[in-house]
Parts: structure tokens; C-alpha cells; sequence
């Protein structure tokens, strides 16, 4: 919130005040409480997949591909030491022999979305541009988990009936 309503929340008695400098948008997308008609709404972050494969940049090639074998995913996300989303591997990619590292077969830089999109608006985008599945990340490049559009089509469509957007 904004320091002077900080400020007018500290004169009315409350006593728990925060003045936080990233916004609403950052504080939601941290998956912070939030009140309003945004709390009801289904967000990414809610159905993002926390057991996805992970491995740091100097991770052998041989064993990110067991693993992703073992793990059931096609991709790999490369972290630094602090959970930051650094680059994704395809398992196409480790088996093409791109790199004995994973900083040599990662592929930098991968598109990210934060918590706080809605289920329905990722749900178009996805279709949109013809992904299957997107990285979530907070502001701060912190891999928070995969959402997955057949995850987002349960949740969003009733009934398993389309949901017809302009």
C-alpha cells in the first residue's frame, strides 16, 4: 500500500501496517493475501506444478536426462544457487548432444508468467500461441512451478465443455 494509506491505516488503529514498495501486482504475485473481487479469482500460481525437474547450471548432461526420464517431464528448468529461472532444457535437447554442461544445452532466457494471472487469461494465451505448458515465476525470477494448459482447461471450463472466447 502507499505509505500516506499506511499512514491513515496507523491513525484509524491498526496496529499490523505494512508499506510494501512493489505494488499489489508484486504482493499477489508473491501469493501474499490480498481482499477484493481479484481474491475469488483462480490464478496460475494456484495450479502451477511444483515437482518439476530442476538442475543448476554446471549439472552434467547424463544425468539431467536420467532424471527428467525418472521425473516424467520433457523439460528440465536450469536455477542458480538462489531458485532463479536461468534457462529450460528439452529433453530433445540433451539427446541432440548439445553440451556436456547444462549451461551448454540450456536454452536462456525462457518466456515467464506470474502467479497472479488468472487461469482464464493464461488459458487463452496458451491456446493463442499453441503452448502446453508455461514457466511461473515470481517478479523476481524465482521458479515458483510448470502450469499446465490441459490443468488450466479442467479447472476453467465447466464440465469439460469449451469455453467459448471472442
Amino acid at each position: 500500500m502507499s505509505p500516506r494509506a499506511a499512514w491513515l491505516l496507523e491513525a484509524l488503529g491498526f496496529t499490523d501496517v505494512s508499506h510494501y514498495l512493489g505494488g499489489i501486482s508484486d504482493w499477489s504475485a508473491a501469493a501474499l493475501p490480498i481482499g477484493g473481487h481479484l481474491a475469488e479469482e483462480l490464478t496460475i500460481g494456484a495450479l502451477a506444478r511444483r515437482d518439476v525437474t530442476t538442475c543448476h547450471l554446471g549439472d552434467p548432461v547424463d544425468g539431467i536426462l536420467e532424471r527428467m526420464g525418472r521425473e516424467a517431464y520433457a523439460a528440465c528448468f536450469v536455477l542458480n544457487e538462489e531458485g532463479v529461472l536461468l534457462g529450460r532444457i528439452y529433453r530433445s535437447d540433451l539427446r541432440a548432444g548439445r553440451g556436456p554442461t547444462a549451461a551448454d544445452a540450456m536454452r536462456p532466457g525462457p518466456s515467464t508468467y506470474r502467479p497472479d494471472m488468472t487461469a482464464g487469461d493464461m488459458l487463452a494465451r496458451m491456446r493463442e500461441h499453441n503452448l502446453h505448458t508455461a514457466p511461473v515465476t515470481t517478479s523476481d525470477g524465482k521458479l515458483v512451478g510448470l502450469v499446465r494448459r490441459r490443468d488450466l482447461a479442467r479447472a476453467v471450463e465447466p464440465e469439460g465443455h469449451p469455453v467459448i472466447t471472442p
